[in-house]
């Protein structure tokens, strides 16, 4: 079945939206670099429509005040984290899968410094984000949540909560990159070993 032509209105309004996307990405990608190399303080409607090329008018209408920025910050960086994670290679196996989804993951902590340090270091004093916020943001995670519970159906893990390993495998993870990106681990050998031992704690021993 051939979906009906856009015609005049529907192709205007698709250009039209298209065109608020791109924006809005720009302005956030604006301000996230602004928080990296100038920090918080940095983070006025003013400055970022200065570097943004725009009016703090625009900016207020789409994000309403600093705090719906910090928000859209936030959750800008869980969805691209989540992009990453749904980016690896699809393995039959699904222990290998998750496996994979290991280095992935710390891969994508480290290539977007911005969004970490906000999503995870209080990185804007004050902010809080919102109850729906927080859902939304382990939500983006939920593909860890499948690849466990494909483990677990394959006889791999023991039966549990498959949010309970993920969980518990997010905390690990969090732990290591964080003491990484401190400098205090040089490479990924701690982060590894935390991670296998997480999953080595649920594995089914096979008699």
């Amino acid at each position: 079945m051939t979906s009906a032509p856009l015609g005049l209105q529907g192709a205007y309004l698709l250009g039209e939206r298209a065109g608020h996307d791109e924006l809005r990405s720009h302005l956030l990608d604006v301000a996230v670099n602004l928080l990296e190399t100038d920090g918080p303080e940095s983070l006025t409607m003013r400055r970022i429509a200065a570097e943004a090329g725009c009016t703090t008018t625009v900016i207020y209408t789409m994000f309403g005040n600093r705090e719906g920025l910090a928000e859209a910050l936030y959750l800008e960086g869980f969805e691209r984290f989540r992009r990453f994670l749904e980016s690896v290679p699809q393995r039959r196996d699904p222990l290998e899968h998750l496996f994979a989804l290991g280095p992935a993951y710390r891969e994508a902590c480290l290539a977007e410094p911005g969004y970490y340090s906000l999503m995870f270091e209080r990185a804007i004093p004050g902010f809080e984000p919102s109850e729906r916020a927080r859902t939304l943001a382990r939500a983006a995670l939920n593909i860890l949540d499948r690849v466990i519970a494909d483990c677990i159906s394959a006889g791999y893990l023991a039966p549990t909560q498959p949010r309970k390993v993920a969980d518990a495998l997010w905390a690990a993870a969090q732990g290591a990159i964080s003491l990484e990106r401190a400098g205090h681990l040089r490479d990924d050998r701690t982060y590894e070993a935390v991670t296998t031992a997480v999953i080595g704690c649920y594995r089914v021993r096979k008699k």
